[in-house]
């Protein structure tokens, strides 16, 4: 993970509000969701639309257009829960801005999802995000990208825990994302065991299949 913020463009600026009824309204959206919705979110702020007929750059399917959402907080987060709900709501994918006040300093974070569209609610990936970051820090230009699907990926990269290799499709990224996270749980449950028991010949295999579970956690990154 890098911590960084972008300068969207100028000509992608949207800047409309939009009511957060909108998204909590929903009757798929649980009551403890909405009550997230009304206890952390102050505004949210559909801020920037990157598309063909913003940004020139073309888009496709599966990345038709790219939205920058603004949200700032009442409490000094908010949870994923409520992004997601934000997320499965809109047709496009999302990259969010989260802001807060602490000791009188504005903070700011980027948060997204890798996000698939389908006919129905869109598949999510876990939330990867920036750490908190101060409002004023310098922003850097967007990723050089003759489309946006490439724009995508090269902006949720420096989110991620893993590396996106040459040519290889956000999709595909995120399955990998997939197999990190199981290898990871895996190798914290193997670790656990391997602390507790107490007969040697299983603490042997225990280290044989764990360092297996790290080799294949590494390849994976």
């Amino acid at each position: 993970m890098v911590d960084l913020l972008y300068s969207w463009p100028a000509a992608a600026k949207f800047g409309s509000r939009v009511p957060k009824e909108k998204f909590y309204a929903h009757g798929s959206v649980s009551t403890a969701v909405r009550e997230k919705f009304v206890s952390e979110v102050q505004r949210i702020t559909w801020a920037y639309k990157l598309a063909e007929s913003t940004i020139n750059l073309p888009g496709s399917a599966a990345v038709p257009e790219i939205q920058i959402f603004h949200i700032d907080t009442k409490t000094g987060d908010v949870a994923d829960q409520v992004l997601s709900a934000i997320d499965k709501a809109i047709q496009f994918p999302i990259i969010f801005e989260v802001t807060r006040t602490t000791a009188g300093e504005p903070q700011v974070r980027m948060a997204a999802a890798h996000k698939l569209l389908s006919p129905g609610a869109p598949k999510l990936s876990t939330y990867y995000s920036t750490s908190w970051l101060s409002a004023d820090a310098e922003r850097q230009s967007l990723p050089t990208a003759i489309r946006l699907p490439t724009l995508y990926a090269a902006i949720l990269e420096p989110l991620m825990p893993v590396t996106v290799r040459q040519g290889e499709e956000m999709s595909e990224v995120a399955d990998r994302l997939a197999t990190v996270r199981k290898l990871e749980r895996e190798i914290t449950a193997l670790e656990r065991k391997l602390h507790t028991e107490p007969q040697l010949n299983r603490k042997i295999e225990l280290r044989r299949t764990l360092k297996t579970r790290q080799q294949e956690l590494e390849q994976q990154r």
